[in-house]
C-alpha cells in the first residue's frame, strides 16, 4: 500500500513522472481538500496551489531546459 502524502505542507518535491500535476494529488490524505487543479510546475519548476498555497517543486528544474 502506497503511504498517503500530506496536503497540509507548504512544499511539496515532484518528479517528472508526476506531470501532468494536479492538486490535491490522489494519493494525499485530504485529497478531496478542494477542487481539483492543474499546476503547471513543468513551466518554472515551481508553482502554488491557487486554493490550498502549496509550493510544489520539480526536481530537476523546468521541463525540457537542458536537466
Amino acid at each position: 500500500m502506497t503511504q498517503l502524502k500530506e496536503n497540509n505542507r507548504s512544499q511539496i518535491e515532484v518528479e517528472a513522472k508526476d506531470l501532468p500535476l494536479y492538486c490535491p494529488m490522489p494519493d494525499m490524505v485530504k485529497w478531496n481538500a478542494h477542487p481539483r487543479v492543474v499546476i503547471p510546475v513543468g513551466n518554472t519548476g515551481e508553482a502554488l496551489c491557487p486554493y490550498c498555497g502549496t509550493k510544489y517543486v520539480l526536481k530537476g528544474g523546468p521541463v525540457g531546459h537542458g536537466h
